[in-house]
């Protein structure tokens, strides 16, 4: 039987690149999608030089926001290992700041990665998986889809629509033998937080936060148990409990995290 195929996009740094890493050592094939090349090939080169895995890694320069280059992502990685078992729809972006007083291109190009982008990640990719007979789509939410989170109003909100598909896209893949997990993932120890579009602000510490390399972790075994959701920590489960039972309180407190200096209301 030939080695199960994992397509994961942003693969080129964070959750994206440690899941390529993870799921590599673990024997699978993996087909990595983002728009740095030169973060590509250096993932390739650590996949290599893992035991037992030359050759598993498939660069695959492109950008989510274009569904052309998505569908040609794909067919690229069917022909290369005849095969595609799951898909980690992981790529996104953050946006920090009022949302009145955004940019409108830097809101636009949050909603086009984190929506269009899982749109047409999952639209490429579903006709591979029938085809094999089934397979798994894990898509990469966060806590916040569940938490009113003020100054990163934008990027939550992509996050609520990300879950919500999650769970459409269970019931409506179900009768063919491809499941979905909804990965609620809290703060991660990566380059996120310094990328975001927007105001530059400095997130308020004191929050616990996981390593991109236990995501991921999590992420292989929600495969394996063909899991429904995943929560990384037991704070990640604590605050989304607190989104649904204390929603004001957890309001004022992401309010707290994430206001920026000097009040949100910039003349």
């Amino acid at each position: 039987m030939s080695k199960p195929v994992l397509f994961v996009t942003g693969a080129s740094s964070g959750i994206g690149r440690a899941a390529a890493i993870a799921f590599a050592r673990d024997g699978y094939a993996v087909c990595g999608l983002a728009r740095r090349a030169e973060r590509l090939a250096s993932l390739q080169a650590e996949i290599a030089a893992l035991p037992g895995a030359p050759g598993r890694f498939l660069a695959l320069p492109g950008d989510v926001r274009a569904a052309a280059e998505l569908e040609t992502a794909v067919a690229r990685a069917q022909a290369q290992f005849g095969r595609l078992d799951v898909l980690l729809a992981n790529a996104g972006i953050g946006q920090h700041g009022a949302l009145a007083a955004a940019d409108w291109a830097d809101v636009q190009a949050v909603l086009r990665t984190n929506i269009d982008g899982l749109l047409h990640s999952v639209r490429a990719c579903v006709p591979a998986l029938r085809a094999n007979g089934g397979g798994h789509i894990i898509i990469v939410s966060s806590i916040v889809s569940g938490i009113h989170t003020p100054y990163t109003a934008t990027y939550a909100a992509s996050k609520a629509f990300a879950s919500s598909l999650a769970g459409s896209l269970r019931l409506e893949l179900e009768g063919q033998n491809i499941g979905v997990t909804d990965a609620l993932i809290g703060r991660t120890a990566t380059e996120f937080n310094q990328n975001r579009l927007g105001e530059a602000h400095e997130i308020s510490g004191g929050l616990p936060s996981a390593s991109a390399e236990a995501v991921a972790d999590a992420l292989l075994q929600a495969v394996a148990k063909k899991q429904r959701h995943v929560l990384v920590s037991a704070f990640d489960r604590a605050a989304l409990a607190g989104g649904v039972l204390a929603p004001g309180l957890m309001a004022r407190l992401a309010k707290r995290q994430y206001e920026p200096r000097g009040g949100g209301n910039p003349e």
